[in-house]
């Protein structure tokens, strides 16, 4: 199954492709590092406003370098918090919407806990029980 990744919770909008739970097809992300960088930090608004002029190209250019499309899609991930609000709610919302046009399931994600999981994606992962440290 394909599962197509969002993420908008801080400062930078990605999208992944991935497949069976463990190839990574495509990961693309658009930085923000240019808007904030006048401010010493991530400005809530900004970041915010960036994520949808941002959303839609990066998902876009996710299924293109994944050489698929929605059609293909089997369900959808996105990271549903912790974050900034009004930066989450941007690709929660698109992730909704095509989920709910197209019929596709939406899971939720805990960012911290992606990060975690993400380790899962190497080629030899560490065996179970393993412990993480989030710091």
């Amino acid at each position: 199954m394909l599962v197509l990744g969002l993420e908008s919770s801080c400062d930078e909008t990605a999208a992944a492709v991935v497949a069976d739970g463990r190839r990574v097809l495509s990961d693309v992300v658009a930085s923000q590092h240019a808007v904030h960088a006048p401010y010493g930090g991530v400005v809530p608004e900004l970041a915010s406003r960036a994520h949808i002029v941002n959303v839609i190209p990066v998902l876009d250019a996710a299924l293109r370098e994944a050489s698929v499309s929605l059609d293909d899609i089997g369900g959808i991930a996105v990271t549903s918090g912790p974050g900034l609000i009004g930066a989450l709610l941007v690709a929660l919302q698109t992730a909704k919407a095509i989920g709910y046009a197209r019929g596709i399931p939406v899971v939720g994600v805990h960012h911290l806990e992606g990060h975690i999981a993400a380790v899962q994606l190497e080629d030899d992962p560490p065996p179970y029980p393993h412990l993480a440290l989030v710091v």
